[in-house]
């Protein structure tokens, strides 16, 4: 039984997988302030509530885009676990060339998605990830990470015209079915979620453009994250949506590394 972790700006996302499948996974809330015993606690709460026994916990690899929380995190895999844990960073065997001005830039989260698309499908890829920030990736089916883009996420956006707006609401994410609206909420929706759908439309078509030029033909475009269905459901520009894609990806880097 292996335990992978992914720290994202917002939530951690924590998966169990025995023989290659993902038996149960957790989204719990990212929070620098907490030592490794308070997330000693929850880890361990959360396994057994499952019935999962922590010493059949034979190996642990962690992706993180948030620094300040790794000291504790770290610290908690040593003690409640006795595991030196795979960390994805620099050294660690992936599987894919980065072709980055300087590949130490690359967020580990773009590199987990990368070899998991990489691997899974094995063709020429644009990879869109909606967390707190929604980052677009360019993949070839030879392996090599072209580099891409990173812009804010949809609820960044949805935050900041609450926050700097004062008399505007803050709204649920929702799609209205019209943009013509005729209330202030509703309004807001369709200004924040169809104008983001129109970002990653031009988006994506101007990397499939660049590509083009590059010889690479039709790339395929999956999304993952909290809010790809959401987006997904709006546009044809996505090919599919891979909820498990960052579990699946440091899977793979955990069996390439686990020696």
């Amino acid at each position: 039984m292996i335990l992978l972790v992914d720290v994202g700006n917002t939530n951690i996302v924590i998966g169990v997988y025995k023989e290659n499948e993902c038996i149960v996974s957790w989204r719990i809330s990212t929070d620098t302030k907490k030592t490794s015993d308070e997330y000693s606690i929850q880890v361990m709460q959360l396994l057994n509530q499952y019935d999962l026994n922590p010493k059949e916990v034979k190996g642990i690899i962690i992706s993180s885009v948030v620094p300040n929380i790794m000291h504790s995190l770290e610290n908690m895999v040593r003690k409640s676990f006795n595991i030196e844990p795979i960390v994805v960073g620099p050294g660690v065997k992936t599987g894919i060339n980065i072709r980055y001005d300087n590949p130490k830039e690359v967020g580990a989260d773009r590199i987990v998605n990368s070899v998991a698309a990489h691997d899974i499908y094995k063709r020429d890829l644009i990879i869109l990830d909606f967390g707190t920030a929604t980052t677009y990736c360019a993949v070839t089916k030879e392996g090599d990470y072209l580099g891409g883009c990173i812009s804010p996420g949809v609820k960044i956006a949805s935050d900041a015209l609450f926050e700097r707006a004062a008399k505007l609401p803050r709204i649920e994410l929702e799609v209205p079915k019209s943009v013509i609206c005729k209330n202030t909420i509703t309004s807001m929706q369709a200004g924040i979620l169809y104008g983001y759908i129109g970002q990653v439309e031009y988006i994506v078509r101007r990397m499939k453009r660049e590509m083009n030029e590059l010889g690479i033909d039709n790339p395929y475009v999956i999304a993952t994250g909290g809010l790809a269905n959401l987006i997904a459901k709006e546009t044809n520009i996505i090919d599919k949506v891979d909820s498990s894609l960052t579990l699946e990806g440091l899977r793979i880097i955990y069996e390439k590394n686990k020696e």
